[in-house]
């Protein structure tokens, strides 16, 4: 047990905002998205990739829709520096693409950057220093000002680098690295000492990160808000946040900075990233899609993109992840099933998307809809029926459903495993004898006064025997007939049909519920012929009942 935290960490002060109003925006178009998956989530790969990787990955992030994709570090490695190399030689960059890369506030490494960027369209070079107290007091021993003239004098060195290929469009972005837990006086001073050393109305971005996670997420949308207000005057600076997932809420923290006026986000597919991870693009992205706001990336083949992820990272997609895992549109519990059943039912194509348990269409992403209803233990007669719908056209009405769920639970209880929905079918089949059970041969003749004549031949214990008795329709004449012939108390209660399949292909389905003697239960029938679909159902619903008939054809099949 973890005992008296107290005298060990403390609470992250609130920053007193007291008329905040992010809490009441709504977010109406995306951000600015930047992929960092090549950088910042590459370097926290066990194995980091190696060049075709990198390539595959560039590519699947320029198919997705991002427009800005910081591609590497190209002063911390050789690696790196070749990979930015071969993008912009080999012109693999469309025009309407950035490229970023990341250096320290090092004047050697600075030039080793602007180096490799050398004959780009357009670049972002984004520099970074700590600002936060125990970087300044311990790491690096410097008081703000000697931060702040380090500020000055590493960004007027890209400057003058930059300026020198003006064949490049040059963008600056300025991180206060470790933002989150510095005092926000000391962030601001940073970002307007780069800004004036870059120069008025050059584009810059000023880039807020959450470095560690350390507080709540209201406390970082404060935090954004609270600099917004004071750079919202300056011309052609772009506010952005970079968190990380420490704490859990990396995605939280990224949607309430938007609210709180960035417009800006950088992270990773499906949170790749040093230590818990970066953001979660994928889920920022996919959350405002289900609030009505197009997020400008392509996720309509979400599991090509994870599997692209996965070989490039070397690492799985946990199959809970948000919108992308394989489990996470699936429902296991019988009233989560029985819920999605109803309204799949109900809902009419063009209606808004409303169905229990899924908050975002699983065809928008390229899933089916094969998944979302899967059969285990906890499962109910919901999910049962809707996969024998699904899959094999079964329209079972309610009190079948609820029949069959107790044969399905007595083979759950034996086996223990989850049931596919080929696996319900052989079951099904099984148990109402649709693969053995075959029509009598039969006649139907009508009467003057509009009531039947059936014939029949059946196979009774006793041997073949003809039966032929008078009804008001077909499987009234061939019930009265059967219970005469076997000596058995038989009735219909309920009668249900429908077609499988069209064209010549169609079959019908018959679900007839009994009561055979002092027992009720179902008994179904399929066949091309609707009468003959009918007759089945009675004598698999007998079957059942008793085991003693058999239709005469199927004598062969049965023994």
């Amino acid at each position: 047990m973890l005992k008296q935290p107290a005298s060990k960490y403390s609470p992250f002060k609130p920053i007193g905002l007291r008329d905040r109003t992010w809490p009441d925006a709504v977010l109406t178009q995306a951000p600015i998205w930047l992929s960092t998956d090549l950088r910042d989530g590459n370097q926290a790969l066990i194995e980091p990739m190696d060049p075709a990787r990198k390539l595959r990955m560039f590519e699947m992030l320029v198919k997705i829709g991002f427009k800005e994709i910081e591609v590497g570090f190209p002063a911390a490695s050789q690696a790196d520096f070749d990979f930015v190399r071969q993008l912009i030689e080999e012109d693999r960059i469309p025009a309407d693409v950035t490229i970023q890369v990341m250096t320290p506030a090092r004047e050697e490494l600075i030039e080793r950057t602007v180096e490799a960027l050398s004959g780009a369209p357009r670049a972002i070079v984004h520099v970074y220093n700590a600002v936060a107290p125990v970087w300044r007091k311990v790491v690096f021993g410097l008081a703000v000002p000697e931060v702040m003239a380090l500020v000055k004098h590493h960004v007027g060195l890209i400057r003058r680098l930059t300026d020198a290929q003006p064949q490049t469009e040059w963008v600056l972005q300025y991180s206060p690295e470790t933002f989150s837990m510095a005092e926000l006086e000391v962030s601001l001073q940073a970002c307007e000492t780069a800004m004036a050393a870059w120069g008025p109305g050059r584009p810059i971005i000023l880039n807020l990160p959450t470095t560690v996670e350390n507080a709540t997420p209201n406390i970082f949308a404060d935090q954004i808000e609270w600099m917004s207000r004071r750079l919202e005057g300056h011309a052609n600076v772009v506010i952005s946040v970079h968190p990380h997932n420490d704490r859990g809420t990396g995605v939280a923290a990224a949607e309430l900075a938007l609210q709180a006026g960035a417009h800006r986000v950088e992270g990773c597919l499906f949170g790749n990233g040093e230590r818990t991870g970066n953001l979660d693009l994928v889920n920022v992205a996919l959350n405002l899609y289900t609030q009505g706001v197009s997020p400008g990336l392509d996720f309509s083949d979400i599991d090509t993109i994870r599997s692209t992820v996965e070989y490039c990272n070397q690492l799985p997609v946990h199959p809970r992840h948000p919108y992308a895992g394989d489990l996470v549109y699936t429902s296991f519990s019988g009233s989560h099933q029985d819920a999605i059943k109803k309204a799949f039912a109900a809902r009419r194509e063009g209606d808004a998307w409303a169905i229990p348990y899924l908050p975002i269409d699983p065809k928008d992403l390229g899933r089916s809809y094969e998944a979302v209803i899967r059969v285990n233990s906890q499962s109910g007669k919901g999910g049962i029926a809707y996969l024998l719908e699904a899959e094999y056209g079964l329209e079972l009405p309610r009190r079948l459903q609820i029949e069959f769920s107790q044969v399905v639970q007595g083979v759950m209880d034996t086996e223990g495993k989850e049931l596919t929905a080929h696996d319900l079918w052989q079951l099904f089949s099984r148990e109402y004898g649709l693969d053995r059970i075959a029509a009598p041969q039969h006649r139907v003749t009508e009467q003057a006064d509009g009531r039947v004549v059936m014939a029949a031949s059946l196979m009774l214990d006793d041997g073949p025997q003809e039966v032929e008795c008078e009804g008001t329709g077909p499987i009234d004449a061939f019930v009265t007939g059967l219970s005469q012939a076997t000596g058995q108390s038989i009735r219909v209660l309920d009668y249900h049909e429908h077609a499988v399949g069209s064209g010549a292909d169609a079959r019908a389905v018959a679900y007839l519920e009994l009561r055979v003697n002092e027992r009720t239960l179902f008994g179904v029938g399929t066949d091309a012929n609707i009468v003959a679909a009918s007759l089945k159902a009675i004598l698999s619903g007998l079957q059942r009942a008793q085991s003693t008939v058999l239709p005469a054809a199927a004598d062969a099949a049965a023994g």
